[in-house]
């Protein structure tokens, strides 16, 4: 069976039939003939066992083009000896803050450390605030085997059960990552600050720091909490970033960013299995904040920096002002609930959905952000000298600039704004291919196709673990629902689309028992609201579903929503690959919301010149097989 059923089926010859049956394969298209409806293929290996959950996670990194083969040797010869020890003679240059009370702060368990902080008492009282970014450019050298390796990958990947790194992990979860209790080598923007959240002066520097703590966001809220800091150095640097934090938060805000939602989730694994024992949702604390206000202020900072130095050459990102249309429909929704969306400017938008509140109903006022979300066009890195500076802008945050700097062990974006900020304080040169436009937009496109690529794997693993989470005798839930949207078409099927907040689910729930022409219906476009007999249903109403998984077929399963309230029939919602979505919204958490960056210009097609084109399917009897292929062969 195909893994994606809007690629027609691949013709294969094989005398491996029978041994080929219920497994998944790669297959390689070869050619369309003229006189064939169908392209023509070759077997090229047998992935596993179809249904199987490793297998099926293969599939969709294979599905999604993400690079999961181990590093080649070359690669790993450019790797420092795994004893390698950081002191003051292999570190010309560098001032060494070991002496400051540096602390991280991040999810439980995190072993790729990209960051760290301090806040100290200056003499005149202000504040000299720092932000420690692991120095990946020290051992990654451009030009290098390792940096081409990583300029392909582009970013890290992130799936339920596994990580795939950029990096190999010698870097990732060791040398580079700012871990607690050890020397690390780090690029650090330092700031001094008034008390009221002025910023006095900054300076950036190639340092080696000593971490003395690696906080969770739990530990670090209960050190926030802390009624007063007694003199405990964690307790005060924590309380005092918390403070500034929230007045930089305030002026951000206040100039028109936007403050979004998502409906992510998270699943909590059997230890063994690792297969998932239950979803919850993300719980965003004041030291989530915390972090996220001074990766912005310094991710700003870089930006404006190497911008000076080069004008032209600058890494940065980008997040275009959406236009009205694309917020027609949510300004609609929104109307029929007595609330207006302004969308004039971010901040207008802004106001207006701090606005758009339901005292019965918080969570309103989150579906209108999760919404918004979706109005919006993807933010996209780009070189500076390919769009005006009027286009430079970040509309979801509100900033004329921004780039990446905080996560260079995960983002090849960040290595390089490392080397350009490198370069501009003079600490090293600018490598010769970060001086070609040319090469900065084929580079940019990458990482934007690849990021794209990321996101939709890790959504991908979502699917397939909330399959494996609803499956079983035990495993059909029942909870409250929130409708999205209505289909009012005339002579259209009656739908409307849901999502699940517990689960992070969305699927279109199909009334199979009414008829399409049933004269008992009435469709008010206008309110987005669908009436039959005496019950209807309208955009945002609360509803309950029951959640369960069918199987279709040999090794091919659905997500299947049951309308339980209110009683419009016998009707249930099949959430194919095509409909679902455990949401994520087209900014990326990176850009300190959340981000879908795509290339700016017509992308390249990938290797397409000197790559077959590689398809995934599930062996069946039939002596034709149908495929996933990643390109579309053509007649």
């Amino acid at each position: 069976f195909p893994v994606d059923t809007k690629v027609p089926p691949i013709l294969i010859r094989t005398t491996q039939r029978e041994r080929l049956l219920g497994q998944r394969i790669l297959v390689a298209m070869d050619s369309w003939p003229a006189h064939s409806p169908y392209p023509m293929g070759h077997y090229v290996r047998t992935i596993g066992e179809a249904g199987t959950k490793d297998v099926e996670t293969h599939v969709l990194l294979q599905q999604h083009n993400i690079p999961h083969e181990p590093f080649p040797a070359k690669v790993l010869a450019c790797l420092p000896p795994a004893d390698y020890k950081i002191d003051n003679d292999n570190s010309p240059g560098r001032e060494d803050l070991r002496n400051l009370p540096v602390l991280s702060i991040d999810p439980p368990g995190c072993k790729d450390i990209d960051d760290a902080l301090h806040c100290i008492v200056l003499p005149n009282g202000n504040y000299q605030v720092g932000v420690h970014i692991a120095d990946v450019t020290h051992y990654v050298k451009a030009g290098t085997a390792i940096d081409l390796e990583a300029a392909n990958r582009s970013t890290s990947t992130y799936l339920v059960n596994k990580r795939l790194d950029m990096l190999p992990g010698l870097l990732t979860t060791d040398l580079c990552s700012l871990k607690g209790n050890v020397d690390r080598y780090a690029f650090s923007v330092l700031w001094e600050v008034t008390p009221e959240a002025d910023i006095v002066d900054v300076d950036f520097k190639k340092t080696i720091i000593h971490s003395i703590a690696a906080l969770t966001y739990q530990q670090a809220q209960s050190l926030i909490d802390e009624p007063k800091d007694n003199g405990d150095i964690q307790v005060g640097a924590v309380k005092r970033l918390a403070s500034l934090a929230r007045k930089f938060r305030s002026r951000r805000i206040a100039a028109g960013a936007l403050t979004l939602a998502s409906p992510e989730v998270k699943f909590v694994l059997d230890s063994e299995s690792l297969n998932p024992t239950d979803v919850q949702a993300y719980t965003l604390l004041e030291a989530n904040a915390l972090v996220e206000e001074f990766m912005l202020l310094a991710n700003v900072t870089v930006s404006k920096k190497i911008l000076r130095h080069y004008p032209t050459l600058s890494v940065l990102r980008r997040h275009p002002a959406p236009n009205r249309t694309m917020f027609d429909s949510l300004i609609s929704k929104a109307k029929c609930r007595g609330f207006d969306i302004d969308i004039e400017d971010s901040k207008r938008l802004a106001d207006s959905l701090d606005a758009a509140q339901i005292k019965s109903d918080p969570y309103f006022n989150k579906l209108l952000r999760i919404l918004s979300t979706r109005c919006m066009s993807p933010a996209q890195y780009f070189c500076s000298g390919e769009y005006k500076p009027t286009d430079w802008h970040h509309y979801g945050l509100a900033a004329p600039v921004y780039t990446h700097f905080t996560s260079p062990i995960r983002r090849y974006a960040d290595v390089c704004v490392h080397r350009l900020l490198a370069a501009a304080i003079g600490v090293a040169p600018l490598p010769v291919h970060l001086s070609s436009k040319s090469y900065l937009h084929d580079l940019a496109a990458n990482m934007n196709r690849r990021h794209r690529s990321a996101q939709l794997a890790g959504r991908a693993s979502v699917q397939l673990h909330t399959l494996i989470f609803f499956s079983g005798d035990d495993g059909a839930k029942e909870d409250d629902a929130y409708v999205l949207d209505v289909e009012t078409a005339a002579a259209s099927d009656p739908s409307f689309t849901v999502i699940v907040p517990r689960y992070g689910i969305e699927g279109r729930v199909k009334l199979t028992s009414i008829a399409a022409d049933d004269p008992n219906i009435r469709r008010d476009a206008e309110q987005h609201r669908l009436s039959y007999k005496n019950q209807s249903i309208q955009v945002f109403d609360k509803v309950r579903v029951r959640i369960w998984v069918r199987e279709v077929q040999d090794h091919q399963k659905e997500l299947v929503l049951d309308l339980v309230e209110p009683k419009l029939g016998a009707n249930h919602a099949t959430i194919s690959s095509e409909e679902s979505s455990l949401s994520q919204h087209p900014l990326s958490q990176d850009d300190g919301q959340s981000s879908k960056p795509t290339s700016g210009k017509r992308e390249r097609e990938d290797d397409a010149s000197n790559k077959k084109n590689y398809n995934v399917t599930e062996s069946s009897s039939s002596n034709r097989k149908r495929v996933k292929t990643k390109k579309k062969g053509k007649k």
